[in-house]
């Protein structure tokens, strides 16, 4: 038993090792699995950076993580344009001096029947959900390409792996985070940087607040009770950074134990 639990306090400091100290910016880190992980990895030592498009909630958790002895910078950006993702990591470096994780959290889900045409809200989640994640890799890959190391992690869904009436737009996002992840993983071999994809089911935020399609969300809300804290996503994040450099932990799906599909 004392073994035991020797090994169990090596492993945890090896964890907390591996992220004290590592640069992070975490978009959407406004609410829900940013939120959730900002704070998360702050506890852990992490230096994070905080982008969203709700100032006054970046500035807020900026102060929180302050306050409770982390470190943590904030900056407005919307990802859908690529001139304020690449101020975000310009503004990044010059607080911490480096970057060794992008989390691709940032995204939209205002998913309606396509005979409804929403082509506004069509529109936005191409700009948020793939465009957003190819300009935060095209900022930072020449940075993770130059210190030969780095590690990318971008939310998909459950919704990239399958798909749903409702869910055409929505899921063909997802699914492209998931293709350009997969390529980008393959690409980056020789640099030594590390790709994860991350595809949460149910997940307690405000992604569903942005439906207007009535008829969807009766069926959003039941399907809501179902939901796994955003923390659980944020310990998975936690997870995948702290591995060794020579691990690389590229897909993690984390659903609901009740989520049927």
């Amino acid at each position: 038993m004392i073994t035991l639990h020797l090994c169990i306090v090596k492993n945890n400091q090896k964890m907390d090792n591996n992220i004290k100290g590592k640069v992070v910016i975490i978009t959407g880190a406004g609410s829900g699995i940013g939120l959730a992980t900002a704070k998360h990895l702050a506890a852990l030592g992490a230096n994070v950076s905080l982008a969203g498009r709700r100032k006054e909630k970046l500035d807020k958790l900026a102060a929180e993580i302050d306050r409770a002895g982390g470190k943590a910078i904030a900056l407005a950006t919307d990802v859908s344009k690529r001139e304020e993702v690449e101020a975000l990591i310009a503004h990044t470096i010059a607080a911490f001096g480096k970057i060794d994780v992008l989390f691709n959290n940032a995204g939209i889900m205002p998913v309606s029947m396509l005979e409804n045409l929403h082509y506004a809200e069509w529109e936005s989640m191409i700009d948020i959900n793939i465009k957003g994640v190819l300009y935060g890799i095209g900022a930072v890959l020449p940075h993770f390409k130059a210190q030969l190391g780095g590690h990318f992690i971008n939310v998909s869904s459950v919704a990239g792996h399958q798909v749903s009436p409702s869910s055409s737009v929505y899921s063909a996002t997802k699914f492209a985070v998931r293709a350009i992840s997969e390529g980008l993983r393959q690409e980056v071999k020789p640099y030594n940087i590390r790709t994860t994809i991350i595809s949460p089911g149910m997940t307690e935020s405000d992604l569903t607040d942005s439906i207007t399609d009535e008829r969807i969300k009766p069926m959003i809300g039941a399907i809501k009770q179902l939901a796994i804290p955003a923390e659980s996503i944020a310990r998975a994040v936690a997870y995948v950074i702290s591995q060794p450099a020579e691990v690389d932990v590229n897909e993690i799906i984390i659903r609901p134990t009740a989520q049927p599909s």
